[in-house]
């Protein structure tokens, strides 16, 4: 079996195979899979899933929620989504929800950055 470090500089290197120009290529994600399932290389399972950890970080990296208290108008929401893709890149996706919980503001969320200006955000740092 491979080692570790083995597995992971192999799945790095797979993953780095499937980024083109910064993006990445599903299309040789999917390739990239189906080769190692159908194959079956020496460490191939620890080599996957370390691969498949990669995809689904650049994946989430690259999908913004928003969430808010009450539903936005669509101009707001427009000019949210435009700031956001101008600081992140546009190729995004997106999703919203309401979070009645939140109590009234928003948090965004762009891959494990998050932006919270909720009120129940500020008033849980709220000393006790």
């Amino acid at each position: 079996m491979k080692s570790s470090r083995e597995a992971r500089k192999s799945a790095r290197s797979l993953f780095r195979s499937c980024l083109t120009d910064g993006r990445l290529d599903h299309a040789r994600v999917r390739a990239i899979a189906d080769t190692l399932a159908s194959e079956k290389p020496r460490g191939c399972l620890a080599i996957l899933q370390i691969f498949a950890r990669l995809v689904r970080l650049e994946l989430n990296r690259r999908h913004a929620v928003i969430e808010s208290a009450a539903p936005l108008a669509e101009s707001e929401m427009s000019a949210l989504r435009e700031e956001i893709a101008r600081t992140h890149g546009n190729d995004l996706t997106f999703a919203s929800a309401i979070r009645p919980e939140l109590i009234g503001g928003m948090r965004v969320r762009v891959g494990s950055d998050v932006w919270d200006g909720s009120i129940r955000a500020r008033l849980e740092a709220l000393p006790a």
